[in-house]
């Protein structure tokens, strides 16, 4: 499991945020990190937003106490503010003693009021719930012009990203301690605009009760090992490929993204097709022999199988890769090899599907892309990497990180060949499949970013040396 110092990069569902709160409630106090919250809201309101007249929708919980909180320090700073009450907050609780403090205007909770104000303030809900608010309060956010949410959308589903109802685009969330998946996974992301993360002083000990298990795919959650003085090609580590006759461009473009990426051997399994092979790139070895004869040399212990590879091509090759219990991550012919048997993959370290091989292997993700591949990891015991806009890498043993860390650039064919070149370098170098999943999905995103506009996927392999380069610069510096 990630160490303690990695609560940084943690990011707690609104349930684990209830088990923080009931922590805090010991140690800080509920009521002094709601002054904090609505503090920090009003901060960021008031960097963002000339003077305007402003309408908080307060809810009865905890969300709407931080409402409160926030139109008393935005009317303290001279702007005209009212709250509109769903519905007053439970006698004696935190967000009771907030709404106390409030002195200001009230309005009546009203599509009308919410039309008139410059600025409306979603405080209902925040992350606090997982159905569709009711049709009243989705009108009242609709009729805004300009939205912006404390914690998250009231139509926002904090764990999964969900739209919950069809409402508005927000123009800016603020959150605090850390953001909720809700707040990475789309369609969350676009919903909530601007996310702004405000450090309100939760104790490290209240974090730590929250128990997170999904975490954002940052350098230091991860090491990527560095180059030293003592290294050979052996220590970097040799990556094994099996080729592909029919499709030898994807073979090639995995083989490129492992050396790239600082592989200290590729080495393709081509058999018969040796020849054509040879005519690549030099710096690969091109093996012709007899798979299980080269299964014999106990260095080659990571392997990659399925880019570029038919069903029949694969079934000559994988079954005897895991019967000799090496490292293998399985892509793209592979899995299609699999179909809807994924137990077929039983013994690969690693898979790599996009969304329509995720769904040929275990079924649709629904709307809950963690949970679907948290229980695909679990039924192949291998780490899965559901590849998309925001990638989810999922272990065994229920680990998940979120990769928002690429580019639309690397929306191209052979990029998936490239990324599981990468992961392969990775588990060459001796990191553990999780972390080098983790490692290779943003090594292969920072490389997109750095492509520029419309690359070619072979422009990816100019960049990943720079992008480990960062990634170790990165984690030296947490």
């Amino acid at each position: 499991m990630p160490m303690k110092s990695d609560l940084r990069f943690s990011l707690p569902t609104p349930a684990q945020c209830g088990e923080m709160d009931r922590k805090a409630s010991e140690t800080i106090g509920i009521s002094a990190l709601m002054d904090r919250a609505g503090w920090a809201v009003a901060q960021a309101i008031r960097a963002r937003f000339a003077p305007c007249r402003v309408l908080v929708l307060c809810g009865p919980g905890n969300n709407g106490g931080d409402g409160y909180v926030s139109a008393r320090y935005l009317e303290r700073a001279g702007w005209p503010v009212q709250v509109a009450p769903l519905a007053p907050p439970r006698e004696g609780s935190a967000a009771s003693g907030a709404a106390a403090q409030y002195r200001g205007r009230i309005a009546d909770f009203t599509p009308e009021n919410a039309r008139r104000a410059d600025l409306v303030i979603d405080a209902v809900f925040g992350a606090g719930l997982d159905r569709p608010p009711a049709p009243e309060v989705v009108a009242v956010l609709s009729a805004a012009r300009t939205l912006v949410a404390i914690d998250l959308p009231s139509t926002v589903n904090g764990t999964t990203g969900a739209s919950l109802a069809e409402g508005p685009d927000y123009r800016m969330s603020v959150t605090f301690v850390r953001p909720k998946p809700g707040h990475i996974l789309y369609p969350g992301r676009e919903i909530c605009g601007e996310l702004v993360c405000a450090d309100i002083g939760m104790p490290e000990v209240c974090l730590e009760a929250a128990g997170a298990t999904i975490w954002l795919n940052e350098p230091g959650l991860w090491h990527v090992p560095a180059m030293g003085p003592e290294d050979h090609k052996y220590r970097r580590g040799v990556v094994s490929i099996c080729a592909g006759q029919i499709m030898p461009g994807a073979t090639r473009l995995a083989a490129a993204g492992a050396r790239a990426s600082g592989a200290g051997l590729v080495r393709i399994s081509a058999g018969e097709g040796a020849a054509a092979y040879r005519l690549g790139a030099p710096g690969l070895v091109i093996d012709d022999g007899p798979l299980k004869t080269l299964l014999e040399d106990e260095r080659r212990r990571v392997w990659l199988c399925g880019p570029g590879l038919t069903e029949p091509e694969v079934a000559a090759s994988l079954p005897d890769l895991l019967a000799s219990e090496r490292i293998v991550l399985a892509d793209a012919g592979a899995l299609g090899w699999a179909g809807s048997e994924p137990e077929k993959l039983h013994g690969v370290s690693v898979i790599t599907p996009h969304i329509g091989e995720f769904t040929r292997l275990f079924g649709a993700p629904g709307g809950d892309p963690v949970a679907a591949a948290r229980e695909a990891a679990r039924r192949v015991g291998a780490v899965v990497v559901l590849k998309g806009a925001v990638s989810v890498i999922a272990s065994p043993d229920g680990r998940v990180a979120l990769n928002d860390h690429a580019s639309p650039a690397l929306a191209t064919a052979g990029s998936g060949d490239t990324l599981a070149g990468v992961i392969a370098t990775m588990l060459a170098a001796g990191m553990a499949p999780w972390e080098a999943a983790c490692a290779g999905v943003w090594l292969h995103g920072e490389a997109g970013m750095r492509a520029g506009n419309w690359p070619i996927v072979e422009a990816l392999d100019a960049h990943l040396g720079d992008a480990r380069a960062k990634a170790i610069a990165l984690a030296c510096e947490i």
